[in-house]
C-alpha cells in the first residue's frame, strides 16, 4: 500500500449539503459513514464574530490520509472541496448557530490510540501522539467520543484566578461528547454544551466540555448538567474519575480539578468557550506570542 493515500466518499444530498465521508479502517477506529451538518445559521453565525478570522464559512470537508495508521508518520489532514489543506484547528468554524459548536473528534469512544491535533505541523494535521520516539495509548479505552473545539486555545500565558491560578496547556479546548453513538477520526458533530471540568494537569489548566451531539436521540432532554447526572447517571462521576486516573498506571499521579471538584453548569462551559475562543483570536492576529505553534 502506499505511504501517502486518499480514502474518501463524498455525495451531497439535496437541500441539506450534508456530507458523508469514510475514514480509514484500523485497530481503533472502524469505517462508517458520517453526516456532516452545516446550514447558513453558520455562516451568519460566523460574520457576527468579531474575530472569524480565515474560517470557513461551509467548511465542506474531507479527509486525507497520509501514512498508515498506528505508525509515527500517519497523519490525518482536512481538505476543502478544492483538494486544498485546510486546518482544523483554525479553519473550521467554532459556533454553527442556535447555540451550537463544531465538534472534532481525535479519539473515538471505546478505543485508546491518543490521537490529536499536531499543533506544531502546517495545517494542523491529527495525529497519533508520541513519548520518547513510541506512540502513545491510553492504559484503557475512553469511553466516550473525545477532540477539541476548533478556533480554541487555553493561554500558557494566562493564569486563571478562579482555578488556583493555572496557566493555559497551550491546546485548544477538549471536549468530551457523552452521546451514544461512536464517532470517528476527524468527524464533525454539531454539540451543544453541558458543563465542564476544570482538570489541572501537571499544574496546566485542562478544560474538559461535556457536550452531546445534537443527533444523539436524547439531546433534546439534557441542557444543562444537572440534565446530564439525571439521564445519563453516573457519567460526570465517570468522566471525572477517568481523566483523574488515567496516568496512574504509567506511575504518575492522579490529575487534580478546580471549582470544587465539580462539573460547572452551561453557563460556566460557555464562558470557557468565549474566552477561549477570544484567546485563539489573539493567537492568530499575533496579539499573543505563538510560540512553536503553527497558524496556517
Amino acid at each position: 500500500m502506499a505511504a501517502a493515500r486518499v480514502m474518501v466518499s463524498t455525495t451531497i444530498i439535496g437541500a441539506s449539503s450534508s456530507v458523508f465521508f469514510k475514514a480509514a479502517a484500523s485497530s481503533f477506529f472502524k469505517p462508517q459513514s458520517l453526516n456532516l451538518y452545516f446550514n447558513n445559521a453558520a455562516k451568519l453565525a460566523s460574520k457576527k464574530r468579531g474575530f472569524a478570522c480565515s474560517a470557513l464559512y461551509k467548511p465542506d470537508v474531507q479527509i486525507k490520509e497520509e501514512g498508515q495508521p498506528e505508525t509515527l508518520d500517519y497523519r490525518v489532514f482536512f481538505v476543502d472541496n478544492s483538494g486544498k489543506k485546510v486546518s482544523p484547528w483554525h479553519d473550521i468554524p467554532l459556533h454553527v448557530g442556535d447555540g451550537a459548536f463544531n465538534f472534532i473528534v481525535e479519539i473515538p469512544k471505546e478505543s485508546s490510540a491518543k490521537m490529536e491535533v499536531a499543533t506544531d505541523e502546517i495545517y494542523t494535521p491529527i495525529k497519533q501522539d508520541t513519548k520518547k520516539g513510541k506512540l502513545r495509548y491510553y492504559p484503557y479505552n475512553i469511553n466516550w467520543n473525545y477532540g477539541l473545539l476548533p478556533q480554541t486555545w487555553e493561554d500558557p500565558s494566562f493564569a486563571n484566578p478562579e482555578v488556583d491560578g493555572a496557566f493555559g496547556d497551550n491546546d485548544p479546548v477538549d471536549v468530551v461528547e457523552i452521546g451514544e453513538s461512536r464517532g470517528n477520526v476527524g468527524q464533525l458533530m454539531k454539540v451543544k454544551p453541558l458543563g465542564c471540568l476544570a482538570m489541572i494537569d501537571e499544574g496546566e489548566l485542562d478544560w474538559k466540555i461535556i457536550a452531546i451531539s445534537l443527533d444523539d436521540p436524547r439531546a433534546s432532554l439534557v441542557n444543562d448538567v444537572d440534565d446530564v447526572e439525571k439521564h445519563f447517571p453516573g457519567t460526570l462521576t465517570a468522566i471525572r474519575d477517568w481523566f483523574r486516573d488515567y496516568k496512574i498506571p504509567d506511575g504518575k499521579p492522579a490529575n487534580n480539578f478546580g471549582l470544587g471538584n465539580k462539573a460547572a453548569n452551561k453557563d460556566y462551559a460557555l464562558k470557557v468557550i468565549t474566552e477561549t475562543n477570544e484567546s485563539w483570536a489573539k493567537l492568530v492576529k499575533r496579539s499573543t506570542p505563538s510560540g512553536e505553534l503553527s497558524l496556517v
